[in-house]
């Protein structure tokens, strides 16, 4: 029951060009977003940099080196649950909202990629 549902949504989005690649890019951008976490990440004994926040006594909390690896699998799942989302969308309301989910999906993903790169960037100057 469940596979035939999941080949009729990926049939459904299949018939949809546009929707189809912005499922291409969401998830080409999240997997570039991966290996872009994966390539300047390095293990070290020091606690980094890993958020900023206005509130509390320190703004710059720190913790292990490994939880800067979260952030590429936070692209993967935004990636991924997006693509779900509008397919269901897509399915029920229409294109429209399906597009704009694909494009919220996108824009989270670049958002994230913009803030990783500032942490490791304070952590570790190029």
């Amino acid at each position: 029951m469940f596979i035939e549902t999941l080949k009729q949504s990926l049939k459904e989005l299949f018939t949809n060009r546009y929707l189809t690649v912005l499922a291409i890019v969401s998830f080409a951008l999240a997997l570039l977003f991966l290996v872009f976490i994966l390539i300047n990440v390095r293990p070290s004994e020091l606690q980094l940099v890993t958020h900023y926040t206005a509130f509390g006594v320190t703004q710059l909390y720190r913790d292990q080196w490994w939880y800067l690896l979260g952030f590429g699998v936070f692209g993967l799942f935004t990636a991924f649950f997006h693509t779900a989302l509008a397919i269901k969308m897509y399915v029920t309301k229409g294109s429209p909202l399906a597009i704009m989910i694909l494009w919220l999906g996108i824009g989270i993903i670049l958002f994230a990629w913009i803030m990783s790169f500032s942490i490791i960037n304070v952590w570790s100057p190029f």
